[in-house]
C-alpha cells in the first residue's frame, strides 16, 4: 500500500513544449508498472491551454474549479465548468484549457499504453482557441 500525503505531490510548471500560457501540474500519483493509470491536478490561468494531443486509452477530466473550453478536432469548442466530467475518446485529437478570461482547474486521469499516456502535437493557435461560437450546453 502507498499513501501520498497531502501537500507532498510534486508540482511542475506546464512545459512550453506542450502548453500555451501559465499552467501548473500537481502530479498526484503515477503508480509503478504493471499499473498503468495515473492522475494529476492541472491549473490553467486565463488564456492557458494544452497543445493538440491524443491519448491511446482515452482520458477523463473532472473540472474542479472555474470555467474552461475543450474541443475535439473538427468539433465544436465547448464550455466546461466546475462539476463537469469530460471523456476524451481514445486516439481522438483534442485540446482543453481555461477560457480567455477565467482560470480553470481539472483532475486528469489517464492510462498509459506501452509506457505512454499521451502523444503531444502542435500548439493550438489563437485563431482556433478564440474562434466562436462556444457550445454551452
Amino acid at each position: 500500500m502507498a499513501i501520498v500525503r497531502n501537500g507532498t505531490a510534486p508540482a511542475i510548471k506546464g512545459p512550453a513544449e506542450t502548453f500555451t500560457g501559465d499552467v501548473r501540474i500537481d502530479i498526484i500519483f503515477n503508480p509503478p508498472a504493471p499499473a498503468r493509470g495515473g492522475f494529476g491536478i492541472v491549473n490553467f490561468e486565463p488564456g492557458a491551454r494544452t497543445n493538440w494531443h491524443t491519448h491511446p486509452l482515452g482520458q477523463i477530466l473532472y473540472v474542479t474549479q472555474g470555467t474552461g473550453w475543450t474541443q475535439c478536432e473538427g468539433g465544436e469548442k465547448t464550455e466546461i465548468r466546475a462539476g463537469d466530467t469530460v471523456w476524451c475518446n481514445c486516439g481522438r485529437r483534442h485540446w482543453h484549457g481555461a477560457t480567455d478570461t477565467t482560470a480553470m482547474q481539472h483532475i486528469a486521469i489517464t492510462e498509459a499504453m506501452d509506457g505512454s499516456p499521451v502523444t503531444w502535437m502542435e500548439p493550438v493557435p489563437d485563431e482556433v482557441y478564440l474562434a466562436g461560437p462556444v457550445k454551452k450546453d
